[in-house]
């Protein structure tokens, strides 16, 4: 057999600058392809959803005449609705049409109402309002008349102090007196009037046999003189009551005040128990 020698390929290896040249082709393929917006894809058949689905509709033009007495009540009449001659009641009824509800639009009268209200708000707001209050420009003529008001004013005052200095001083004493000066002196006032008392004993006291007590107020001056004499609670009898009386005038005039009351007291009130006995004896208590 003659050998056939297989030709020689002249195999070179790849360099470095092969494989740089055919990794920047594949490269700008791939950024075209991206750039260019390049897809492959498969044709598919529409899905079968997207597909609308067919309804065949029979219309009958038969028309049968509504009974006499119909069996269940409709809304509408219904002329030869169904195949079937058995009595079937609707399953579900047909809901009845609310009307419609037209809105409410605002009547005259609400809208006075609200008037009227928003008016009395502004009322009571102006009348809460404090009217600012100016006052009167002050002219010399007031100034004048002001500052004579003010003298007229201290020459009252003035007056009515030394009025008030100058009137009697008033001192009341009675048998529960205990100051010395005071106390002193009551007891000769009264030493004297009983004295007199006893000397002139009402004489129809003594012949119908009244006896009685009474409560006497004797204002005496200054000089001793008496000023008045009221009685503060009666006897009970008239006779005796005058007689107390008419003894403190006929015992008149006492003694003048002395320094020591002159001091303190312009007018003195004496005020004792007179008691009229069965003995025709006059005492005070």
């Amino acid at each position: 057999m003659q050998n056939i020698d297989a030709p020689n390929l002249d195999t070179s290896p790849v360099t470095a600058i092969d494989r740089m040249a055919l990794t920047l082709f594949f490269a700008l393929a791939l950024h075209a392809m991206i750039i260019l917006g390049i897809t492959f894809g498969l044709h598919d058949d529409p899905a079968p959803e997207n597909i609308l689905p067919t309804l065949d509709i029979t219309v009958s033009n038969r028309r049968t005449p509504p009974p006499d007495e119909a069996d269940y009540l409709a809304q509408t009449s219904q002329e030869g609705g169904g195949n079937t001659t058995e009595k079937v009641r609707p399953t579900q009824a047909i809901p009845e049409q609310a009307p419609a509800v037209k809105p409410q639009q605002a009547t005259p009268a609400s809208a006075q109402v609200v008037t009227a209200d928003a008016a009395e708000t502004k009322h009571h707001q102006k009348k809460n309002v404090i009217p600012e209050t100016r006052e009167p420009d002050v002219t010399a003529t007031d100034l004048i008349e002001r500052s004579m008001e003010m003298v007229n004013l201290n020459e009252q005052l003035s007056e009515s102090m030394q009025a008030y200095a100058q009137r009697p001083r008033h001192i009341y004493v009675s048998a529960r007196t205990q100051e010395f000066k005071y106390a002193n002196y009551m007891s000769e006032w009264v030493k004297k009037v009983e004295r007199v008392g006893n000397l002139n004993y009402p004489d129809d006291a003594r012949r119908e046999g009244l006896s009685g007590k009474l409560v006497m107020d004797v204002t005496m001056n200054a000089d001793g003189t008496v000023r008045n004499i009221s009685i503060l609670r009666p006897s009970g009898h008239a006779v005796i009551d005058e007689a107390a009386i008419r003894i403190v005038n006929l015992a008149a005039p006492f003694a003048p005040f002395p320094s020591e009351i002159l001091k303190d007291a312009d007018i003195l009130h004496i005020t004792r128990t007179w008691e009229f006995s069965t003995a025709h004896r006059m005492k005070s208590h």
